[in-house]
Parts: structure tokens; sequence; C-alpha cells
């Protein structure tokens, strides 16, 4: 008998004999199909009775199945989880309602944890509520940068400087998954897929802290659209110096969090193949998430894998696009392979590019990654020294920056814990030296050497930032208005160097 063209021998009696037709197949294909009776893997020992499992195989099987997938869904939901923990954070200082507004009003110190955020720059933050509020608008003044981003933290739309009102100020409408209402003219759209969805502004600060400052608390407004003939007050809370976390942990509490986003958030918000995966995990959205002893078990041995599968991305990336100096064996990382913001090319998604996005920072948008000369800003991260080692917080290291640094606004270094990956906690408040920096000694050649150390190497005190005995940190180098020698990297900075 044929189908498709395949002759099926196997197991067929020829007619008028009691004898079975041989397959014709060899030994090599039989093996390759089948399993032995016993097989060594790296999570045990496996037992089979002719290809059926037999005693331990079972448990053992399903339990390195749900902590793969566990572990899946750690690493594919990062965005999520991470933006999520941040908007959490805000709400337990009172930023708990989308016309209340966290503005870090003396700027970001080291006393909040937030990953990667920085020491000069304005930040209001804040997020929608579209199943409760309905449509909502958000008035934003003139001058600001920013954007939004849904409850996955996948862009949704820019906003001020680089959106649609062209930094001039204007009136933006937030419409809620699948809305089918009126929509009045005036305002420019934004459509998430998502309830919960995460608002990052930020104000210049060229003409000082405080002019910025009451040009946000002054003209940001944020309201449903059905109370617009009469709406509430926008509030402003100050988290300037305040100790909070925003950053997002790496036990049950992780799929806890995930949970709290499956039931929020509409159906489609997310493809089936992914939500087919939190589902197997015992996330599902209308039932309540119970997992046993054994299923906590495996979620807490997940979290540890992805948050150290994460860290291994971070301080060995072996992602195309990722290094700044490729034709050189230079630490210096970017967030983005190849500037990609969606981490999507040729049909695929980077899984490795996402993650080490998501967890070293919060917040993306396609400007990120838009670098043009004398305007906006660009970075450099380094997780290893020169020697390709970890920074050790009980030595010293040196950071030479060539001469004519190429800025048209200004340069600045800042230190980060490895674990939490927000500002290094030291009497440093700010953990930050730059271009601007009271004090800071430029070379006689015009350039600079930057000293990281636990205490300062003499007369450097301006150019040094502390580190600590017993921790591991990394720097981020910002340039602010980068100019044509830094994008076409003919200037680059020096390797971060252990002084003997």
């Amino acid at each position: 008998m044929k189908f498709g063209g395949v002759l099926l021998a196997s197991a067929l009696v020829t007619a008028g004999s009691s004898r079975l037709a041989a397959a014709e197949v060899t030994q090599a294909e039989l093996d390759a199909i089948s399993i032995p009776d016993k097989v060594d893997t790296s999570i045990g020992t496996l037992t089979f009775f002719d290809g059926m499992p037999l005693g331990n195989t079972v448990q053992t099987v399903y339990d390195n199945l749900d902590r793969t997938r566990a572990t899946d869904v750690y690493l594919d939901n990062l965005g999520a989880v991470s933006i999520n923990s941040v908007l959490d954070g805000l709400a337990s200082q009172g930023a708990n309602a989308s016309n209340k507004i966290a503005v870090f009003e003396q700027l970001m110190d080291s006393a909040t944890l937030v990953v990667t955020a920085n020491t000069s720059t304005l930040y209001a933050y804040s997020g929608t509520d579209l199943a409760n509020d309905g449509p909502t608008v958000i008035e934003v003044p003139p001058g600001m940068l920013g954007f939004l981003d849904d409850s996955w933290q996948r862009f949704v739309g820019n906003i001020g400087v680089t959106g649609p009102d062209k930094g001039k100020g204007g009136k933006y409408l937030v419409l809620p998954p699948g809305y089918e209402g009126d929509v009045p003219d005036g305002y420019f759209l934004l459509k998430p897929s998502t309830n919960r969805n995460f608002l990052f502004l930020r104000g210049s600060i060229k003409d000082g802290l405080e002019p910025a400052v009451e040009n946000i608390t002054g003209g940001l407004k944020i309201y449903p659209l059905k109370d617009a003939g009469k709406p509430a007050p926008t509030e402003f809370v100050n988290v300037s110096g305040k100790p909070f976390n925003t950053v997002f942990p790496n036990d049950l509490k992780y799929f806890e969090i995930l949970d709290a986003i499956i039931q929020r958030e509409p159906t489609n918000a997310i493809g089936p193949e992914v939500r087919g995966e939190i589902a197997s995990i015992g996330i599902v959205k209308g039932q309540k998430f119970e997992p046993d002893d054994r299923m906590k078990k495996l979620l807490v041995e997940a979290g540890t894998l992805g948050n150290a599968t994460a860290r291994v991305i971070t301080a060995y990336p072996r992602i195309a696009g990722v290094q700044i100096y490729p034709d050189t064996d230079s630490s210096w990382i970017m967030a983005f392979a190849d500037k990609n913001t969606s981490f999507e090319a040729v049909g695929a998604m980077n899984l490795s590019a996402r993650i080490l996005f998501y967890f070293n920072a919060g917040g993306v948008t396609p400007s990120m990654a838009v670098t043009t000369a004398g305007a906006g800003s660009d970075y450099a991260m380094a997780s290893l020294d020169a020697e390709k080692k970890p920074f050790d917080g009980a030595k010293t290291y040196k950071l030479h920056l060539p001469p004519n640094v190429p800025v048209n606004d200004f340069w600045a270094v800042t230190i980060y814990d490895t674990q939490s990956r927000s500002q290094l906690q030291t009497s440093q408040k700010f953990p930050t030296v730059g271009s601007l920096t009271d004090g800071i000694r430029k070379n006689t050649d015009g350039s600079y050497d930057i000293y990281f150390a636990p205490t300062a190497p003499e007369g450097m005190e301006g150019n040094w930032l502390q580190t600590v005995s017993g921790k591991s940190w990394f720097p981020l180098l910002r340039m602010y208005g980068p100019l044509e020698p830094w994008i076409d990297k003919t200037w680059r900075p020096g390797e971060i160097e252990l002084v003997q």
C-alpha cells in the first residue's frame, strides 16, 4: 500500500501466509526513531521498557519540562514584569493613578533602585488604567521628550520632541484596546494593545532644573476623556531621594507579577504561543494562580536560571551587532543589537538581544537608537575591564578619554551596582562624573582620566567614582549631543584598565 508515494511495508501480513513482511528500513533508522531502555542525560538516568517510561522517569521528565518552560516564560516576559515592577514601585510612593505623576524634582540619585537610570535627567513617570478610565488624555507642555510603552514594554508611540507635536506641546489621546467609540478631533492618537501602559517623560534642564520642573508641573495634565469638561487636578509626587525599589524580583514573586498582568490585560495582547507557554506553568486568565509545593520549587529554580542566563548574556554577549568596536577586543557594548529597538528582523525575534536590553534598562523607543550628530544622546556600557575580567570594587581602575571628547552638550560616566543594575550606593549620592562636574580635571592635552576606586587617588577627587570593597560594578558612558567622531568611531574611549 502506498500513501504520499511512501511504501508502508512494516507490520503488513502477506496474503496466505502468517509471515510478517520485513520493514524496509535500516537498523540505524530504527535506532534514530527509538529510545534505549536506559539513557544517561543531564537531568539524570532515564529508563524505559521498549519505549515506555518507567518509574521515576515520568516525574523527572515532567519536572524538567515544567522547569524549562518556566525558564522560557521568565526570559520571554522580562519586558512585561520589569515595566510593571516600575509602575508598582511608583504606586507604592503614591503615584498610583494615571493623574498622579512621579517626578524626580531633584533628579534621580542612588537612593532609588531603577535599572541604569541616570543622574542628569528630569524624569516624570506615570501609567494608564484604560480598563477603568477609558480613553485617556495626556496634555504635554512644550519641550518634552517621551514615549508610551505597553504592558509588555513594547513601543506604542513617541511624545514631545520626537513625537507628532514636535516639542511644541499638545494633546494625546490613549485609546483602550479594541476601542470602537467616537474619537474627537484635536488629538494625537496612541493605540496600545494593553490597558496598563507606561508613560515616560523627560524634561530638558539646559536652562536650569527649577524651570524644567515648573514646565512639567504647570503644563502636564492627564485625565479621562469623559471628564474633559471638568477633569480632576493632576497631582505630582516628588520621589527624589526616596529609598524604594522598582527592579523586578527573580523568585516566585516574578511569576505572581506576571499572573497579575495576564489577569488584567486582554487575551489578544500576546499571541497564542506565548500565552500557551505561560498557561503551561499555571498562569491562565480567569483562573487563580495556585502552584503547589513542587511547582513553587521549580518556579524558583526557573527564576534563578533565568536570572543567571540574563547575567551571562549581559557580561559575555554572543549577539552580533552588540559590540561597539567589533574589529577589536573592546569591552564596550551597546544595549540594542544593531540598534534594533523591536529586536525583530527578517521575520525572527532576537531573543538574547531582547533579554540584554530588558534586564538592564526600562522603557523602549526607536528614538533611543537614532544617533543624530549634535543632538540627542548615545550610550556605551562595559561589564568587563580591559582584561575581560569583572570589575572588583576593592581595586583601582582608570578610564582614559582621549582629547576633544566629541559632544555638543556634555558627557557623563555613571557607575552601577551589578546586582540591582541601579546606581551604586556609596557616599556619592549622585555617582556620576563628567564634563559638567565641578572640580573635574582635564589633562594638558585635553583628555580626561576617570578613576574608580574605594578611595580617591590623591588630587583626583573630581575625577573619581567611589566603589565598594566586596562588590562589583559597571559603568555607562553617556554622550549628549554626540558628534561625528563618536558616530564614525574615529574617536573612541579607552578600555577601563586595572591600576597596579
